[in-house]
């Protein structure tokens, strides 16, 4: 009888050790939930772009050893104006507006203008949001290149084998490279039930993002029939080069993006709890660092004498699909790139939700960086806006 109690004693110690580690490690997955359910709110929200380290998993992306991508200073007073809808705006004001917090602009490699708001400084990263899908499209560049991906009219299971059975199945890569995949994804960022806000809890929770893609199985149309944004398709796009090549993303951009960029800080991706990169809008950099990147692409694909992908692949990516035409009203895309309404060779532009962009026009030689933390981003005549606001400072810069 003593045996017995004594053995249940020890069995109760245990259960109530281990009841205390699962509290433990499932109270900092619910610290991190309610800090995620806190992100977007008014007063924490730019500091809160500044440290998605604080509510995510994250894995760094170490610069390593190679030179810094120099950025002379050859500061120069940007145009006070510019046109919208009619209207003549003072550029001061629309940034006030927007809630920016980071405006780096570049001319031929040189930095021009550069200026912090909100308490926000150069040092900073800052979260991408959908600025990080273009970044991918370059990685993916280098492996197609590298002929681990045999073609982008493979279908995606061929390298992700997880999506049988899925709305993806039969899906081509080219087509979720252009945002035509067909699957049906509600990317309604202010319903709670959305796809897209279903999938951040998904990785707040420390969840699978490949499970959350592979649930997916309903479809609107065939694939490649119709553009429709769809943020998922871009994490299956993560998924093809991770099975193409063994290797994780983190390590892939690292050692062939950053790495070759030169850029001043170890970025970070936000991650699942399966270690699997957040790549549809989980990477985090500097503003400066952000226009390196974009100063790659200006260049065709090389910075500072390191080629990082050819220029044949930055002009195929950056060239509007006959899906999404870039017209005289419409803005075109390509793979995971958008084009300005009428855009001359080579103009294009990444953007994430509450105002991330990244401009680049190769004629002027021109890269602009805006970071914001504005809850009023949505809509096509703000996005027009900024472009109107780009292309006035290009305009003036190239002269």
């Amino acid at each position: 009888m003593r045996s017995v109690l004594k053995w249940s004693l020890r069995l109760g110690g245990l259960l109530v050790l281990v009841v205390a580690v699962m509290a433990l490690l499932n109270r900092d997955r619910i610290e991190r939930l309610v800090r995620v359910n806190t992100l977007f709110e008014a007063d924490r929200i730019v500091a809160n772009f500044s440290a998605m380290d604080t509510m995510f998993e994250t894995a760094a992306l170490h610069r390593g050893e190679g030179p810094l991508t120099p950025l002379e200073t050859a500061a120069r007073a940007l145009p006070e104006t510019f046109e919208h809808d009619g209207a003549k705006i003072r550029v001061e004001d629309w940034l006030a507006q927007r809630s920016t917090t980071g405006f780096v602009v570049l001319h031929d490699g040189a930095l021009v203008h550069e200026a912090y708001f909100q308490g926000t400084t150069a040092d900073d990263p800052r979260i991408s949001w959908s600025v990080a899908k273009s970044f991918l499209s370059v990685l993916l560049g280098t492996v197609v290149e590298e002929g681990a991906i045999a073609s982008l009219d493979d279908p995606v299971e061929r390298y992700a084998p997880e999506l049988i059975g899925s709305a993806y199945e039969g899906v081509r890569i080219r087509d979720v490279l252009h945002m035509a995949s067909g699957v049906s994804f509600d990317e309604d960022y202010f319903d709670y039930n959305s796809d897209i806000n279903r999938m951040g809890r998904v990785l707040a929770l420390g969840r699978s993002m490949d499970a959350f893609a592979a649930g997916l199985t309903e479809r609107d149309r065939p694939a490649g029939e119709a553009f429709q944004y769809v943020s998922i398709d871009t994490h299956v796009i993560g998924m093809v080069i991770r099975g193409a090549t063994g290797r994780s993303i983190p390590d892939l951009m690292a050692e062939r993006v950053i790495e070759p960029l030169g850029v001043e800080h170890n970025p970070y991706y936000i991650i699942d709890g399966y270690d699997t990169a957040f790549v549809l809008g989980g990477l985090n950099l500097t503003t400066r660092d952000y226009a390196r990147f974009g100063l790659m692409v200006a260049n065709g694909g090389e910075i500072d004498g390191r080629r990082i992908v050819s220029e044949d692949w930055i002009v195929e990516s950056t060239a509007p699909s006959d899906l999404r035409p870039a017209t005289e009203t419409q803005i075109g895309y390509g793979y995971q790139w958008w084009m300005p309404p009428n855009a001359t060779p080579g103009e294009t532009y990444a953007t994430g939700i509450y105002g991330q962009y990244l401009y680049i026009d190769p004629a002027a030689n021109v890269v602009i960086v805006i970071n914001s933390a504005d809850p009023g981003f949505q809509g096509a005549r703000v996005e027009e806006g900024y472009i109107a606001l780009f292309r006035a400072i290009a305009d003036d810069i190239a002269g």
